[in-house]
């Protein structure tokens, strides 16, 4: 698609929460504020012409690798929340991008995510084969802490062991990339959760899981992995207040 006429380098989008995104407690599950923020970042590719579609006429596609997000408290049913983005570097294959999620004038979450450039049919990086001038890019973080690798341990307890469902496949047949956190929040601590326990999360994603997948979901402490066929496919590490 062309570059809309609407495209600005720094986007902010305007968004309910609704009742069916939300815990018990009304406020938003962490999962569905993962959702928020890739689509507004989605939507931030499409308008700028380096969507999926746009970049899939050069076999290519955005992967997710590493998500790092801080909580200063979560929005609740009804509230209106303001998502703004911006793309921090972008070169070659790789690119950095940032958001922040506010109520009023309040920033209540900020996001770094890393993301790779993916030749879908050779399944390598390859340098982004789409113009990309357009988009001015802003060295301002949104995370007091920078997205970093997950020590792994060799070690861990085994949670449960989880076959990849229909539903939980999204529109390249592949698992959605917050189907692993939700199946590992699904093993934590209930109250916790449920009390706004989390001050930030980091995510390291590897491997892809297709429909059938054996994951094999472990933990140390903190810190969740994610396995099939004795490989880690994703890990993720929990900070609590």
């Amino acid at each position: 698609m062309p570059i809309s006429p609407n495209f600005t380098s720094i986007l902010q989008e305007e968004k309910e929460i609704n009742f069916l995104q939300c815990y018990p407690n009304g406020y938003l599950k962490y999962t569905d504020l993962c959702n928020i923020l890739q689509l507004t970042a989605g939507l931030h590719a499409e308008l700028g012409g380096i969507s999926f579609s746009d970049m899939q006429v050069f076999h290519q596609a955005w992967v997710l690798s590493r998500m790092r997000v801080e909580i200063k408290r979560l929005p609740k049913w009804r509230d209106v929340v303001m998502v703004k983005t911006w793309i921090k570097s972008l070169e070659n294959s790789r690119s950095i991008r940032c958001l922040e999620l506010y109520v009023g004038d309040e920033k209540i979450v900020g996001c770094e995510t890393f993301w790779a450039v993916i030749n879908t049919n050779k399944r390598k990086p390859e340098s982004l084969a789409l113009p990309h001038e357009h988009f001015e890019k802003f060295p301002e973080n949104a995370t007091e802490k920078k997205f970093s690798k997950i020590v792994l341990k060799e070690e861990l307890e085994i949670l449960e062991n989880y076959t990849v469902r229909l539903s939980d496949l999204d529109v390249v047949n592949h698992a959605n990339n917050v189907k692993y956190l939700e199946w590992c929040l699904n093993n934590c601590d209930v109250n916790q959760l449920i009390n706004n326990g989390l001050k930030a999360f980091e995510m390291n994603f590897m491997r892809e899981l297709a429909l059938d997948d054996e994951a094999i979901i472990g933990r140390f402490d903190d810190i969740f992995v994610i396995t099939n066929n004795d490989k880690a496919c994703f890990a993720l590490q929990l900070e609590w207040n």
